[in-house]
């Protein structure tokens, strides 16, 4: 091998991979491959074989096999929500939680949600944790405690200011439980209504009903807080509208009551005394308003906002996105980038497995102990994920079947074909030529999509400012 220069990022090893790939006879096939799966970093490879037959006739309208596949295998995306282990697919799961929030907003009737919904009364509520002891920051007025004026992107920012005397075993602990202070809430918003309008619960859910979607997001100092979008419906949902009384500032009475109330209570251990789990006093609630009535806080924004933190876990705290067993584990050289503020948060999770062993903190000591799902939803907010990954398998075999000339079931009623199918699991990922080359193609893709938006984004403005005028 000559002295040229190696492109960026490439070791020689890795360059001879990249020429070994690019100059297979089934490397355009293996693009095409990458580019189904959206640039896909860990892809899932799968060997087997398709068959379409008329059921009538056995005659076969088309056949498929993985033989004729650059390696034998057929490469699917992985599906990965984590955008620390994929970014591609996390992309699409942004752009699902996207829509999902969205319809719930604006109302979509493509996914089962009236456009009538953008009259409902809707909040952004923000739920936090409570003070486990101080951290640094960067106060609107003043100094941090510490003395220092921090930089915006100050490393301490969030840590403790005396990692000696802080709850570090309350903040993971705290962080387990968020799941539950949450169902808390969804049970004493409706208690807190009822009160209010000085009816049964019963009676309320002839009345009204509460939908919302949340999700779930790190703060620098380890511990999770909740965005939450939270909407008043009729009594049979977002089909119908709310009843006049119901408006902002009831819901935000009601939920400021609601998260008062939440509580979980731990009994005492042999290590750990007794605690009282509660939201911390700082709760933001705002109205959402419709785009283009000069509120800061639109529905875009908000949806936005939500599927942005969707999905990101912990490692926005310097953890890592796997399973840490032990406290020596964490001397590991993998693990020494750990930030000693994040490091101390799940020694704590191992530590306290011994004393709440129901609540598994040692297998979630690399989330910080928590172990909720990151985004959630009542059943009568919007459409669902799964619903929109199906309307996007729909449209792919559409695709395909107008590709090989097969009969289109939707379209004609008497269009019945029977499919034999038979797939097996052959391993994931790439090699290093391969994942180099995926991720060129993956950039590309990215920043194709980057400029469809944009333009989109142009566009739904205009709209949106024409029915203003």
């Amino acid at each position: 091998m000559t002295n040229t220069a190696l492109p960026a990022g490439l070791d020689p090893t890795t360059f001879a991979d990249v020429l070994k790939v690019a100059g297979s006879d089934g490397y355009d096939r293996w693009t095409d491959q990458i580019r189904r799966t959206g640039g896909c970093t860990d892809p899932i490879r799968i060997t087997g074989h398709t068959k379409t037959l008329d059921p009538a006739t056995k005659t076969v309208l088309a056949a498929y096999s993985t033989t004729d596949e650059p390696g034998g295998v057929l490469r699917v995306a992985c599906g990965n929500r984590r955008a620390s282990r994929c970014p591609s697919c996390a992309w699409t799961y942004a752009g699902d939680t996207y829509h999902l929030i969205r319809a719930g907003l604006t109302g979509d009737p493509t996914k089962g949600t009236p456009e009538t919904v953008r009259q409902h009364p809707r909040v952004f509520a923000t739920l936090t944790a409570p003070s486990f002891g101080p951290v640094h920051n960067r106060p609107a007025a003043g100094r941090c405690r510490c003395g220092t004026d921090h930089q915006e992107h100050a490393p301490e920012l969030g840590t403790a200011v005396n990692p000696d005397t802080y709850d570090y075993a309350g903040a993971v602990l705290w962080n387990n439980h968020a799941g539950h202070l949450w169902r808390y809430i969804t049970i004493y918003l409706p208690r807190e209504l009822a009160r209010r309008i000085g009816i049964t619960q019963r009676d309320l859910k002839n009345r009204l009903r509460v939908s919302y979607g949340k999700v779930a997001e790190y703060q620098k100092r380890g511990l999770i807080h909740f965005h939450a979008v939270i909407r008043f419906d009729g009594p049979d949902g977002p089909d119908t509208p709310p009843p006049p009384w119901a408006t902002h500032d009831l819901l935000e009475d009601a939920l400021r009551a609601a998260a008062a109330r939440a509580r979980v209570d731990l009994d005492a251990t042999a290590n750990q005394p007794a605690r009282t789990l509660t939201w911390g006093a700082q709760l933001d609630v705002r109205p959402i308003a419709a785009f283009g009535q000069g509120e800061e806080l639109t529905e875009a924004a908000v949806a936005s906002y939500v599927a942005k933190y969707a999905t990101k876990a912990a490692e926005t705290t310097g953890t890592v996105d796997h399973r840490i067993g032990s406290v020596e584990a964490l001397d590991l050289p993998e693990h020494a980038d750990i930030p000693p503020h994040t490091r101390r948060m799940i020694a704590a999770c191992i530590l306290l497995h011994s004393d709440y062993p129901e609540r598994k903190l040692r297998h979630w000591a690399h989330m910080l102990g928590f172990r909720g799902h990151f985004s959630t939803k009542s059943r009568r907010y919007s459409t669902t994920l799964s619903a929109l990954r199906q309307v996007r398998a729909d449209y792919r075999a559409h695709q395909e079947r107008t590709r090989l000339g097969l009969p289109d079931p939707d379209s004609d009623a008497d269009a019945t074909t029977l499919v034999l199918a038979s797939w097996q699991y052959a391993g994931h990922g790439h090699t290093p030529g391969e994942s180099w080359l995926a991720a060129n193609i993956a950039r590309d893709i990215r920043t194709n999509r980057e400029h469809a938006r944009e333009h989109r984004a142009e566009l739904e403005a205009l709209e949106e400012s024409c029915r203003a005028f």
